[in-house]
């Protein structure tokens, strides 16, 4: 059975959303949890409901609470929560800056029902979701943890590490990687926890982004 991916969407233009919410909720496996109309309102809905989305799909400039403040405060009080950014700014600042506060993806408004659909689909699978364009914007920009990302010295990571990071990258899960490596899912959740506080990183999109600054991996 396929799981049912929980979605909020948050954009200031009702007519665009709107739009959104009738594509979208077209796909069997997709849940609109809820609407709203700028970060404020979405941060007070998930500090009152019982039921979180899977993903957030967040326009970048909106009253009250933007986009990245937004996702800055999902982050810190909701981490499990995935957020892809769905804007019509395509500069490379903007792109960079939605990565770096932990965006999972990062789409323009004039994409296909299609892309959208796909790019939802890949960010519930495995936690990321980046295109060719993103991909060299996050090799090139100094992301924050930046400053720590790009001088960390890679003989911080140990060999399993970094065995344990491009399996991440590749989508395994801990029970495929101990498997794979002949290690237990629980010393892989381990090195998993590991990586994550040696890079800096807040989740699996984190790990990707380092594993791309440093050219440890490649998602061809």
């Amino acid at each position: 059975m396929t799981k049912t991916i929980k979605i909020i969407l948050v954009d200031d233009e009702e007519l665009f959303r709107k739009g959104l919410e009738f594509i979208l909720s077209r796909e069997p496996n997709f849940s609109i949890l809820h609407e709203a109309n700028n970060g404020q309102e979405l941060i007070a809905f998930l500090r009152s409901t019982y039921e979180l989305p899977d993903i957030v799909i967040m326009d970048l400039k909106m009253p009250i609470i933007n986009g990245v403040e937004a996702t800055k405060i999902i982050h810190k009080e909701f981490p499990e929560i995935k957020i892809i950014a769905l804007t019509s700014y395509h500069s490379k600042a903007f792109i960079a800056n939605m990565i770096d506060v932990g965006a999972s993806s990062y789409l323009l408004k004039n994409a296909s029902p299609e892309e959208l659909i796909a790019t939802i689909n890949e960010v519930a699978c495995k936690g990321f979701y980046y295109s060719d364009e993103v991909v060299n914007v996050i090799k090139e920009a100094s992301l924050s943890g930046s400053k720590l990302k790009s001088c960390l010295d890679k003989s911080m990571l140990s060999e399993r590490e970094i065995e344990v990071l491009k399996l991440i990258c590749k989508q395994k899960n801990a029970a495929e990687i101990g498997d794979y490596l002949f290690i237990s899912p629980r010393t892989v959740e381990g090195h998993r926890t590991n990586l994550l506080l040696k890079t800096n990183s807040r989740n699996v999109a984190g790990l990707v982004v380092f594993a791309l600054q440093n050219d440890l991996i490649s998602l061809d």
